[in-house]
C-alpha cells in the first residue's frame, strides 16, 4: 500500500493541475446550472444543497469584504453579485416549485433547510414568522440596500466627474519629473479601474434592490397560491392550508433574505470603505480606539445613563469599565508606540553616526551649490525675522523664468573657519567668489561724501565704493537719493551674478536629463533619437554654450528640434549651437530691445571684417582661427575702449559680427566684456530694428 501512495498524490495533483486550467469551462457550467435551475424541476436533497451553497458563498463575500484592504481589490465584486442574485432567484423559483406542488404534505414538503428555518423561526406560529420575515426585509431593503445604492451612485458620479482632474495631476508629476513613464500608466490604469469598478457598484447595487422586491413579490405569490391549492385542489381547510404553505412560504423566505442581507451588508461594507485603506476592523476599530479620551467620555455618559431611575445599572456600569479599560489600554499602547518610534529613530540616527563609511560617502558628494556664513552671519538664517532662505527660493523662480533653468538647491551653512563677517560661495565643491557684510548695517553704495557715519567698504559683487551705516541711518540716505541695500539683498545680487557666470558648470549631465524628461512625450522621443552615441551629452554642451552667453533655454522643445536638424549636417558642437542660435534669433533679439524699440550695436570696420575672414581656416566641420596674438590684442582693446566708453554710461551695445567669426570673436571678449553679447548676422531677426551706435577700428 506504501507503494501505492506516490501514484496516488500524483493522480490527486494531476486532478487539481486540470481542475484549476478548466476553471473557465468550470464557471460556465455553472452559471448555465443557474438559468437551468429555472426551468427544471429540482427534487428537495438537490434544492437543500443549493440553498446551502447560497448560504456559503453569501458568508464568504462578507468575510472578503471584510478583509480587503482597498474597495479595487475586489473588482469583481459587481459580476460576483449578479451571479449570486441570480442563484438565489433561480432556486426561490425551484421552492416555490415544490412548495405550491407539495406543500399539502408538511413542514418537509420542499427540503431540510426550509423546514428547519421554518421550524427555528415560525416556532409553530407562522405569524411570528411574517413580523420576522417582514422586519428582515425592512432591514433589507429600506436600511441598507438603500444606502448602499446612494453611496455607490454619488461615488460613481463624483468619481467620474474628478477623472480629468486626476488625469492632469497625474500628467503634471510625470512633467515635473516626480514620477516615471511607468508608474503614470500604473496610476492612469488605477484611476481608469476605479472609475470602472464604482460605475459598475452603482449598476450592481440595482440587483440587491432588485433582488428584495423580487423576494417580497415571490412569498406573497407563494402565500396566497399555497392556500388557493390547498384549499381548492387539495381539500384543506382554510386555517390548516394557511398554516402549511405560510410556515413553507416563509422559510423560503427567510433561506432567500439572509444570504441576501448578508450580501447587501458585503455591498454596503464595500461601496462605504471609500478611500480608507486596510482591513475592515483596521480601519474602523483603529480610528475608534486611537483617542482614549472618546473612551473616557463615553464611559462617564454610560455610567450617568446607569445611574438613572429604572435603567438596569449593573449593566450600563460594567460597560462603563469596559471602555474605561479600553481606554487605559489604548493610551498606554500609544504612549508605547511613541516611546518605540523615538527609540527607533534615536537608533538610526547612532546608527549613521556609527557608520564611518557613509560619512565618507557623504563626504565625497558635492553640493551643486552652497552658501557658507561666518558666526555673525548665522542670525541671517536662524532669527524669526531672517529673510535670506526666501529670497534664495526667490532666486531659484527667477532663474527658472529667466533661463528656464531649475537651479540646484542652494546649501546654507554655517563655517567656523570664515571670519565671522564674511561669507563664501561654492560651485561645485569649489570656492568662486567671497565677501563680507555686516548683519545688523545696510550699505550705501558710492557714498561720495555724504557725510553720513559709517564704515568704508567695497560693494562685493561689483566692487563700487559702499558705506556701511547702522539701520537708523537708512532712511536719511534714502533721503539722500542714494542706494541702500540689506546684508541679505548684497548677498543674494553676489550669489546672482556667481550663478549667471556659472551657469554652463551648473548644467550637469543630471539636469539636462530632468529637463528632457520634463519635455512633452514627442520631444522626449526626438531628443532621444538624436543620431550619435550619446545624444544627451550633445544637448548638454549645447545648452551649456547658450548659457554661457547667457541665452535662455527656457524654449527647450525648439532648441532640441533645432539640435536634431543641425546633427544631419554637422557633428561639431560650436557650428551646432551657432544654428540653434539662428533658430532663437526672434527670443535673442526681444532681450536686447531697449526703450526705444532699437538694439543698440557696435559694428567692426570694413578692414576688420576682411582680416577676420582672412584668418579662418576651414577643413570639413572643423574650423581654425590663425590670426597672430599681436593683432588679437589690438582688437581686444580696440573693442573694450568702445565697450567702455558705454560702459560708463550703463549702456550695454551688442557687437555685431560675421556669422562665420561670430564664436571667435566671443572667445576673444569673455574675458574682457563677459557682459557683451555677439551677435551675427544670421541672428537678426527679420522685424528687429538696429541702430549702430559705434565702428570699432574707425
Amino acid at each position: 500500500m506504501a507503494m501505492s501512495d506516490p501514484i496516488l498524490n500524483a493522480a490527486g495533483s494531476g486532478w487539481l493541475t486540470r481542475g484549476r486550467g478548466n476553471r473557465d469551462i468550470g464557471f460556465a457550467v455553472a452559471v448555465i446550472l443557474i438559468l437551468a435551475v429555472l426551468f427544471v424541476p429540482l427534487p428537495p436533497v438537490i434544492l437543500d444543497f443549493g440553498l446551502a451553497v447560497s448560504l456559503s458563498v453569501s458568508v464568504l463575500i462578507l468575510m472578503v469584504a471584510l478583509w480587503i484592504p482597498k474597495p479595487l481589490e475586489f473588482n469583481s465584486f459587481p459580476t460576483l453579485l449578479l451571479v449570486v442574485t441570480m442563484m438565489r432567484l433561480s432556486l426561490n423559483v425551484a421552492s416555490t416549485r415544490l412548495i405550491l406542488s407539495e406543500g399539502h404534505t408538511g413542514a418537509s414538503a420542499a427540503g431540510g433547510v426550509i423546514e428547519g428555518f421554518s421550524r427555528f423561526i415560525v416556532s409553530g406560529n407562522f405569524i411570528i414568522g411574517i413580523v420576522v420575515f417582514a422586519i428582515l426585509v425592512v432591514i433589507n431593503f429600506v436600511v441598507i440596500t438603500k444606502g448602499s445604492t446612494r453611496i455607490a451612485e454619488v461615488s460613481a458620479r463624483f468619481s467620474l466627474d474628478s477623472m480629468p482632474g486626476k488625469q492632469m495631476a497625474i500628467d503634471a508629476d510625470l512633467g515635473a519629473g516626480l514620477i516615471d513613464e511607468e508608474q503614470a500608466r500604473s496610476r492612469r490604469k488605477e484611476l481608469e479601474d476605479e472609475s470602472s469598478f464604482f460605475g459598475a457598484m452603482d449598476g450592481a447595487a440595482k440587483f440587491v434592490r432588485g433582488d428584495a422586491v423580487a423576494g417580497i413579490i415571490i412569498t406573497l405569490i407563494n402565500v396566497v397560491g399555497g392556500i388557493l391549492i390547498g384549499v381548492a385542489q387539495h381539500g384543506l381547510s382554510l386555517s390548516e392550508a394557511a398554516d402549511f404553505y405560510t410556515s413553507l412560504t416563509i422559510g423560503d423566505g427567510l433561506v432567500t433574505q439572509v444570504p441576501a442581507l448578508i450580501v447587501s451588508l458585503a455591498a454596503g461594507l464595500i461601496v462605504t470603505k471609500g478611500g480608507t485603506e486596510g482591513a475592515t476592523n483596521e480601519a474602523v476599530l483603529g480610528q475608534l480606539s486611537r483617542f482614549p479620551k472618546a473612551l473616557f467620555m463615553a464611559s462617564v455618559l454610560l455610567f450617568g445613563i446607569g445611574l438613572l431611575p429604572g435603567f438596569p445599572s449593573v449593566v450600563f456600569t460594567l460597560l462603563a469599565g469596559l471602555m474605561v479599560s479600553l481606554g487605559v489600554v489604548v493610551a498606554q499602547q500609544a504612549r508605547t508606540a511613541r516611546v518605540s518610534a523615538a527609540r527607533d529613530e534615536a537608533a538610526k540616527q547612532k546608527a549613521e553616526a556609527a557608520t564611518p563609511e557613509d560619512n565618507i560617502k557623504d563626504t565625497l558628494k558635492l553640493d551643486s551649490l552652497r552658501l557658507e556664513l561666518g558666526q555673525a552671519l548665522v542670525p541671517l538664517i536662524s532669527s524669526s525675522d531672517a529673510a535670506l532662505a526666501g529670497k534664495i527660493k526667490s532666486l531659484r523662480n527667477l532663474f527658472a523664468r529667466e533661463f528656464g533653468f531649475v537651479l540646484p538647491s542652494v546649501r546654507i551653512k554655517d563655517e567656523p573657519m570664515l571670519p565671522g563677517q564674511c561669507y563664501a560661495l561654492i560651485v561645485q565643491g569649489v570656492e568662486v567668489a567671497r565677501g563680507e557684510v555686516r548683519p545688523a548695517g545696510l550699505m550705501v553704495v558710492n557714498p561720495g561724501d555724504c557725510g553720513l557715519p559709517g564704515e568704508r567698504g567695497k560693494d562685493p559683487t561689483f566692487g563700487l565704493e559702499a558705506l556701511w551705516v547702522d539701520a537708523e541711518n537708512g532712511p536719511r540716505a534714502e533721503a539722500m537719493g542714494l542706494t541702500v541695500v540689506d546684508p541679505e539683498s548684497v548677498i543674494i545680487t553676489h550669489l546672482t551674478e556667481v550663478v549667471k557666470e556659472h551657469l554652463p558648470e551648473l548644467m550637469t549631465y543630471g539636469a539636462t536629463q530632468d529637463l528632457v524628461e520634463g519635455l512633452d512625450r514627442e520631444y522626449q522621443k526626438l531628443a532621444n533619437e538624436i543620431p550619435g552615441n550619446a545624444p544627451l551629452v550633445l544637448i548638454q554642451h549645447v545648452l551649456q554654450n547658450l548659457l554661457a552667453e547667457r541665452v535662455s533655454i527656457r524654449n527647450l522643445p525648439l532648441i532640441v528640434e533645432s539640435i536634431a536638424e543641425a546633427k544631419r549636417s554637422t557633428s561639431n558642437v560650436v557650428q551646432i549651437t551657432e544654428l540653434v542660435r539662428r533658430r532663437l534669433s526672434n527670443q535673442i533679439c526681444k532681450s536686447l530691445i531697449d526703450d526705444t524699440g532699437f538694439i543698440s550695436v557696435l559694428s567692426m570696420s570694413p578692414a576688420w571684417e576682411k582680416e577676420f575672414l582672412e584668418a579662418l581656416r576651414v577643413n570639413g566641420d572643423d574650423r581654425n582661427f590663425v590670426m597672430s596674438p599681436q593683432r588679437v590684442q589690438e582688437f581686444v582693446l580696440q573693442a573694450r575702449r568702445e565697450i567702455q566708453r558705454f560702459a560708463e554710461q550703463d549702456q550695454w551695445p551688442a557687437l555685431l559680427v560675421s556669422p562665420e567669426v561670430r564664436s571667435f570673436v566671443r572667445s576673444m571678449l569673455e574675458r574682457v566684456s563677459p557682459m557683451t553679447v555677439v551677435l551675427s548676422h544670421n541672428e537678426i531677426h527679420r522685424k528687429a530694428a538696429l541702430r549702430t551706435v559705434a565702428t570699432i577700428g574707425q
